[in-house]
């Protein structure tokens, strides 16, 4: 059956999908990152500290919030599209990402009253962004020939992937006019991106009309919100522990979310229409994809994080940078991880299309294995071609990795459920980014709280700091240094009180409170918690590799025999 829009779409359709969507993952993906920069001036701007333990809930939030939403909503949106038309979905997700961009550059107030209004609009805009996540993927399969979805994919992801490391530069540089401007950047990208999908985007696969999967659809999303709170609350403080791993909130929450994941897997097996259908995981292809596509988010989510403590908390003041410029810096320091994965991705996506997804997505995952064991060899205070080389190196890796994966993975689904399939591509990458932030901290406090309390005192006691305050101080929660370098903060006036500042000798308040203490205190903890969590990021990434190989060589579910067509195949070709 021909789409009743299919023949007035035009031949040049296609490239309109790519640009519109790419506007629109581009936007998404800018916005899931530029806070992790611009945060410590939009916690000045509200006239709020970050490092006061009541607010710790805050902070993590305003970076996680979007990030959850997004993870938990996009398998509904992808299914929904299927369902209403994946265009409308599309363009009503545009609408509500740009109406909430508006409604966060016009944040009222101070305090923790602002800084939760950011959390709850952040959420909402993460619904905007969910359905554009999950939607567009669909769009650019529907539009694109099997020979050229590669390429476009390719592109799209460009903006999905590459997006993320160029809202650290734009946050820094926005930052550091003004703080509202973080929020503004979204609006004239937004309004401009809505207006056109709302002209022009149409669907070219019609839509199946089906029922609302309201139980699948309420214990898969619950069971993921309850498991990613758990992980955020899991690296706070609890009591004397270092983290919240074991507290009974914590516990519980884990509990009920995996059990409703799990009652999800039986409430789809009796559906007569499932929100997701399970029966895609038969395929090969789509099931070892995804699989893939997990491991890689996993192991590659937590990057960010580790690289910016670094530079900012640590070799950034070493080289003479005062606290307040490091985020700005940080971001132009990191700019050859994504030159690596814009100069990969395009090209793999092509060549994919004509040689498959293997020796691709195979390939780059070993490239990223061996850039994360070179990572961990260099010393806290290193040399920077080098440290850039494998920055590159490893966006090298990554961009030859998730186009051919993206492709395969949607190659592989029948045309009619390409929306749920792409929100579950998307789900894998966003709750993957999530997981990859409770576990890469909880291995970097880990690894910390093992050195840097006994470094601390050592350091204090020798500055002449009286020891009941230098015990105190080292007693403080790693969480709380490993925030302060992570936001380009110094903490040690605030770990020494002023009153105890003010009994030291000149030189030894002006060497606690200046550029290089607190870099030289963190380095030695901080590499050792490193080297716990890129030692996990390099198994990831040859875990990755070896579901790749197993998802076969180049399989498209249109091109399937004849007499097995309209079935879900098995196994992809090898």
């Amino acid at each position: 059956m021909v789409h009743r829009h299919h023949k007035s779409l035009g031949p040049h359709y296609k490239w309109l999908v790519l640009s519109n969507t790419t506007l629109g993952m581009l936007a998404a993906s800018i916005n899931g990152s530029i806070l992790l920069i611009s945060l410590p001036a939009v916690f000045r701007g509200i006239g709020l500290k970050p490092l006061e333990p009541s607010n710790v809930n805050i902070l993590l939030w305003s970076i996680m919030g979007y990030m959850v939403a997004t993870s938990v909503l996009v398998v509904a949106f992808g299914r929904l599209g299927d369902s209403l038309g994946r265009a409308k979905s599309y363009n009503a997700g545009f609408l509500i990402f740009t109406l909430a961009a508006v409604a966060l550059s016009l944040m009222p107030g101070d305090g923790p009253g602002a800084a939760w209004y950011l959390i709850v609009v952040r959420i909402i805009q993460g619904i905007g962004g969910a359905m554009l996540m999950a939607n567009s993927t669909a769009l650019l399969t529907d539009a694109f020939p099997t020979h050229q979805r590669g390429l476009a994919l390719g592109i799209n992801t460009i903006a999905a992937i590459g997006g993320s490391f160029i809202g650290l530069v734009i946050g820094g540089l926005l930052a550091d006019i003004d703080w509202r401007l973080v929020f503004w950047i979204n609006v004239p990208i937004g309004v401009i991106g809505t207006a056109w999908a709302y002209w022009r985007l149409r669907d070219r696969i019609p839509p199946r009309h089906r029922p609302v999967d309201w139980l699948g659809n309420a214990t898969f999303g619950i069971g993921l919100i309850l498991v990613l709170v758990a992980i955020t609350e899991g690296i706070q403080p609890y009591g004397t522990h270092a983290m919240a791993w074991t507290s009974p909130k914590v516990v519980t929450l884990l509990a009920l979310g995996i059990a409703l994941l799990v009652a999800f897997l039986f409430v789809e097996r009796m559906v007569a229409f499932p929100m997701f259908d399970l029966a895609l995981f038969r395929i090969r292809a789509f099931s070892a994809g995804n699989l893939a596509s997990l491991l890689a988010a996993i192991g590659r989510g937590g990057l960010q994080f580790m690289l910016i403590i670094w530079l900012q908390g640590i070799w950034l003041p070493l080289h003479g940078y005062s606290f307040e410029e490091t985020p700005l810096w940080a971001g132009i320091f990191m700019l050859p991880l994504t030159l690596g994965f814009l100069v990969a991705t395009p090209v793999s996506g092509y060549l994919s299309d004509h040689h498959g997804a293997r020796p691709f997505a195979v390939g780059g995952m070993i490239i990223g294995a061996i850039s994360f064991a070179a990572l961990m060899e260099l010393p806290p205070d290193f040399s920077y071609p080098l440290f850039a080389f494998l920055l590159f190196l490893n966006g090298l890796g990554s961009g030859l990795f998730i186009a051919p994966n993206s492709t395969a993975i949607m190659n592989s689904v029948p045309a009619a459920e390409r929306g749920q399939a792409a929100g579950m591509r998307a789900t894998t990458l966003n709750s993957g980014q999530v997981l990859s932030i409770g576990i890469f901290f909880s291995l970097m406090i880990a690894g910390m709280t093992q050195m840097l309390p006994q470094a601390m005192e050592t350091a204090l006691l020798a500055q002449n700091v009286p020891a009941d305050i230098a015990r105190h101080a080292a007693s403080e929660p790693a969480v709380a240094s490993l925030f302060a370098a992570f936001l380009g903060y110094n903490p040690m006036g605030e770990l020494v009180p002023a009153a105890a500042l003010a009994t030291l000798p000149p030189d030894a308040a002006a060497t606690i409170t200046g550029k290089t203490f607190f870099p030289h205190l963190l380095a030695a903890p901080f590499m050792h918690g490193l080297v716990f969590a890129f030692s996990f990021s390099m198994i990831l990434n040859l875990l990755a590799a070896l579901a790749s190989w197993f998802a076969g060589g180049r399989y498209v579910h249109d091109e399937e025999p004849a007499h097995t067509r309209g079935r879900a195949a098995v196994a992809a070709a090898d």
